[in-house]
């Protein structure tokens, strides 16, 4: 279980983060704060391993909190949340575990969990230490930037591949094998010569005669070839196998 820390100057979405955090087995302690400063307060007087941070609050935003919290000779992994997309960059700049955008959706806070655990277990390494790669794709006749780390998982759809985001999908003019040697690293895994997953969002290995993964809602099968594989990564998370 993780401890955590929750910031953010509009107390109904303060009351809405943690009750969604408290629906969660993997969290612990949950330490609130209303402002920058509270937060600074409160960190040099216990320990967290996750600091969920609004960007936008009085006096010291978000990412000022940040830069503070490196300073800090025990760093808590950090995962921004906030209303305001355009700001995803400065975010992962500063070695955001990741970014949440409001109104946090409880799935998504789920693979944002997945994140910070891995992280924490890393030594609390943050799993992007760069900005995350912007991947443009095309929507109808019109150019679209979609975030790597907004994509749950990939289908290969001949020379193409099919990147399946909360609630969308996109194609671009890629083989799922180059797409896995570029996001080699990236907390990607080849699980199926069809599929390749965002490790952080998987939160389900079921086995049986059909092994399969379950990715934002969606049962992904898993090859008997890349099982062992699989099983091993997703053991590295703390995760263990269902029926």
């Amino acid at each position: 279980m993780i401890d955590v820390l929750v910031a953010d100057d509009e107390i109904p979405a303060l009351d809405e983060l943690e009750f969604l955090l408290r629906r969660d087995p993997r969290i612990g302690t949950i330490h609130r704060a209303a402002s920058g400063a509270e937060a600074i307060q409160l960190l040099t007087t216990v320990r967290v391993d996750a600091a969920f941070l609004d960007i936008h609050m009085p006096g010291l935003s978000g990412f000022d909190l940040a830069r503070a919290i490196k300073r800090f000779a025990t760093q808590p992994a950090i995962v921004f949340v906030t209303a305001d997309e355009e700001q995803a960059l400065e975010a992962f700049d500063l070695a955001a575990v990741d970014y949440l955008l409001k109104p946090v959706r409880e799935a998504r806070l789920e693979s944002s969990i997945s994140r910070v655990v891995g992280a924490v277990a890393a030594g609390a390494a943050p799993v992007e230490a760069r900005p995350d790669e912007m991947i443009t794709v095309m929507v109808g006749a019109t150019l679209r930037r979609v975030r790597r780390g907004d994509v749950r998982y990939a289908q290969a759809q001949g020379d193409y591949a099919r990147l399946h985001t909360d609630g969308a999908s996109y194609l671009v003019r890629i083989p799922i094998s180059d797409l896995e040697e570029q996001w080699s690293g990236s907390g990607y895994l080849r699980v199926h010569r069809s599929f390749l997953v965002a490790l952080a969002s998987v939160t389900r290995l079921k086995l049986g005669p059909h092994p399969v993964v379950t990715v934002a809602g969606v049962d992904v099968p898993v090859s008997r070839r890349l099982l062992p594989a699989v099983r091993d990564a997703l053991a590295a998370q703390g995760m263990r196998p269902g029926r």
